[in-house]
């Protein structure tokens, strides 16, 4: 970085000449700070969640939705559960959990919730 030049106003005000390349700078590193604050405030709310019991997802979980699978079937599988045996844990039908997990249909809050005690998980991890 050169040497800023400094200009004495009449008013008494300093001011500060930059190259454009300066200027460009500092305000591209502004922008990270701010990005960068954005990230702590983030992280520091899930570690008061993880603090409190709260609903984050196992990081199994959040692998499988980051590959692309849905949660319901990204927990499913985290549990070890098949359509099948969560059709007979819940009486919802085996072709209807699939829609559910491909996003063709979405479920009735009773249905959530019935999927959510089967699956021992908070209703609000299918939501």
């Amino acid at each position: 970085m050169n040497r800023p030049q400094i200009i004495l106003t009449p008013g008494g005000e300093e001011l500060v000449v930059l190259s454009r390349a300066e200027y460009d700078a500092l305000i591209a590193q502004a922008g990270r700070d701010d990005e960068d604050a954005d990230d702590v405030a983030i992280y520091d709310a899930r570690k008061a969640e993880l603090a409190n019991g709260g609903g984050v997802l196992p990081p199994e979980v959040s692998a499988a939705v980051l590959r692309g699978d849905s949660r319901l079937k990204a927990i499913r599988n985290w549990r070890g559960e098949t359509q099948l045996r969560l059709n007979f844990m819940t009486g919802i039908g085996q072709g209807y959990l699939s829609d559910l997990e491909n996003g063709r249909r979405t479920g009735a809050p009773e249905t959530i919730a019935k999927l959510a005690t089967a699956l021992d998980v908070p209703v609000d991890w299918l939501s």
